[in-house]
């Protein structure tokens, strides 16, 4: 099923459920699907729903077009500088709408793939680097490209440094250029790299793969991944161990176990 999330005529977002796997398209192709205010809170508005939805198991985003995403709409920004304070109310709200936007990302119980086709540029980049995961086609590009035009992509710095090595990070960041897939693969911001034009269909198949595990254990690992990543090493470790002992106390690990020891497949029932 395929639907518009947003009312307009012409929506910048849609939506298409295949079998539990939540797919949703930016589409702006005529901006390489810059990131306007509006889509920015359409965006916020479809994740917050798909969020509180059981039947959804996985989720891939992606973009229509030529680009993945473009980053931020700066004839919109610019248009704002007319503003009596030189449009600094509206650049401080849209950027920390995007950073909420961003992390209920990090936040959704279920896990999130980014399909990158062509640019993922500034903002772009950083909604790809906060997927749980990212399959790029082979002409994707990567790009945090703010230093060239005065704005340095302090923002898409944060997702960027929590998913790659703070060297290739801070030579995206610090350079401007853009990063081919493979090696966008090579440092570790992509999973997988597939043929031009079938990014979408493979992340697809990926989400199926994950979609097939209980959804209720994928949640708490998700959410136990990135809290841990903050913590020293000994405060990680209780913390998990505290995780792990609630998790066995699961209706799907008691499954999943009695399941391997008696080596049948094992039915989730996501509790």
């Amino acid at each position: 099923m395929s639907r518009a999330v947003a009312t307009a005529a012409e929506s910048t977002l849609l939506r298409e459920d295949r079998a539990g796997i939540t797919v949703l398209t930016l589409n702006r192709p005529e901006a390489r699907n810059a990131l306007s205010t509006s889509l920015i809170d359409t965006l916020a508005m479809a994740l917050s729903a798909i969020g509180g939805d059981r039947k959804v198991r996985a989720v891939v985003l992606t973009g229509s077009g030529t680009a993945f995403c473009a980053g931020h709409d700066l004839r919109e920004m610019t248009a704002r500088r007319a503003d009596p304070d030189r449009g600094r109310a509206f650049y401080q709200h849209t950027f920390d709408r995007c950073a909420a936007m961003m992390q209920s990302i990090v936040k959704l119980p279920q896990p999130t793939i980014a399909a990158v086709n062509g640019p993922a540029a500034a903002a772009g980049c950083q909604l790809a680097a906060s997927c749980d995961l990212v399959v790029a086609a082979e002409d994707a590009s990567f790009a945090t490209p703010g230093v060239n035009i005065g704005l340095f992509c302090s923002a898409p710095m944060v997702a960027l440094s929590r998913k790659i090595a703070s060297n290739h990070a801070l030579e995206m960041l610090l350079t401007g250029e853009p990063v081919g897939a493979a090696r966008a693969h090579e440092i570790g911001l992509v999973n997988q790299v597939c043929a031009k034009g079938d990014a979408a269909n493979v992340a697809v198949a990926l989400a199926l793969k994950i979609a097939a595990k209980s959804s209720h254990v994928q949640k708490i690992g998700k959410e136990a991944f990135y809290n841990q990543l903050t913590m020293n090493l000994a405060d990680a470790y209780a913390y998990t161990s505290k995780v792990m002992a609630d998790n066995m106390m699961a209706r799907d690990a008691e499954e999943g176990i009695s399941a391997f020891v008696e080596k049948r497949t094992p039915t989730w029932e996501d509790r």
